[in-house]
């Protein structure tokens, strides 16, 4: 009988030291939460798409106008531009060391002094845009056909186009040759073999998630996050075969997502000015771990892999009587804001470019 006793209260307390692990990472995510670190204001001229980390470089690429504005990465001081670029978003070789932005022309540059090395014609109207490790090019997306055109980042140099069957929001490369592209208008997930230059299937979201834009992808256990508009929901499915395996609610208004492989997180970014983190806690399991409040238009994101710090930016106008002095002195985009279908953040005129940057 008292050896009995002695066997159960041995089998309670290691079962409480098998269960403190969790408990104690629970507890460690509720006491750590994300919040806002930092954040910086620019006046400037245009409207604003796509937010870039260089982690390695240490820069924060933004287009903004008819140039690609860049900011240091640990101070967020601006350090220099991209003249001549109305593009949408950037690009970076670690490689080579070369620039690129999804602008028509395409400008490359050197990371290093900033200095435009060429421009490089492509067809459609550029949008999105992807460094490719596995095959070092650089994928510049359009809503029209060719919906990618593909470029060697050593020589800047065209080395095929692919139609993808879909107008492309954003991409991930798994780093072994295949490359994955929300399409928005399809409600749909292409496939690409990158060494084939072709589409080898797509994943249909099935009435899931509506109108994907962002995307983040777990590479270790093939998982793709794909962040849709209508519903405002984050669809997990299986990269490998496009199995669907839940759904988790957004906030209103996503253009952007991704994954840390460090904290085991998805994020997306949205216009109504929240930032979701999505924790997966095992390849079948996820939750909504936090909704951080941004600002209204923060759309884009980024991550800056050195310090776990997620980024967002928006436009806001200037408070009324402020000096207007120091605009960027570039025009305007037509139509006012240079953002997709004319709805990104904030008006083309003078106001404040908002860098925000989400971290623990």
């Amino acid at each position: 009988m008292l050896r009995s006793r002695v066997l159960f209260i041995t089998g309670v307390l290691a079962s409480c030291n098998i269960l403190q692990p969790t408990a104690t990472a629970a507890t460690a995510s509720a006491t750590n939460p994300y919040k806002i670190v930092s954040t910086t204001q620019t006046m400037g001229t245009g409207g604003i798409d796509y937010v870039y980390a260089d982690s390695d470089g240490r820069r924060l690429y933004i287009p903004r106008g008819n140039q690609v504005l860049v900011f240091d990465l640990d101070t967020l001081k601006p350090v220099g531009a991209i003249a001549n670029a109305r593009a949408r978003g950037v690009a970076v070789d670690p490689n080579s060391h070369h620039g690129f932005c999804s602008s028509s022309p395409v400008v490359m540059w050197d990371t290093k002094t900033l200095e435009t090395i060429k421009t490089i014609d492509v067809q459609g109207r550029p949008d999105g845009i992807l460094y490719e490790p596995a095959t070092q090019r650089v994928y510049v997306f359009s809503h029209s056909q060719p919906n990618a055109t593909i470029i060697d980042s050593k020589a800047g140099s065209v080395v095929g186009t692919i139609d993808l069957g879909g107008a492309p929001e954003q991409a991930a490369s798994d780093g072994k040759g295949h490359l994955y592209v929300t399409l928005e208008d399809k409600d749909k997930v292409a496939v690409v073999d990158v060494k084939g230059l072709k589409v080898t299937g797509t994943y249909d979201l099935a009435g899931k998630g509506g109108g994907p834009a962002g995307l983040g992808f777990d590479a270790k256990n093939h998982l793709l996050f794909v962040f849709c508009h209508d519903p405002a929901t984050a669809v997990v499915m299986n990269s490998e075969d496009g199995k669907i395996i839940t759904t988790l609610p957004i906030g209103r208004g996503v253009d952007g997502g991704g994954f840390n492989p460090s904290t085991m997180e998805a994020f997306s970014s949205q216009g109504d000015g929240t930032l979701t983190i999505i924790k997966e806690q095992s390849p079948t399991s996820f939750e909504v771990e936090q909704t951080v409040q941004t600002k209204p238009r923060a759309k884009t994101c980024t991550l800056d892999t050195k310090n776990g710090h997620i980024i967002v930016i928006t436009t806001e106008p200037p408070p009324a009587g402020a000096s207007t002095g120091d605009a960027a002195t570039s025009p305007p985009p037509a139509g006012g804001d240079q953002g997709k279908k004319g709805k990104k953040g904030g008006g083309g005129g003078p106001g404040f470019l908002d860098i925000i940057v989400v971290g623990r």
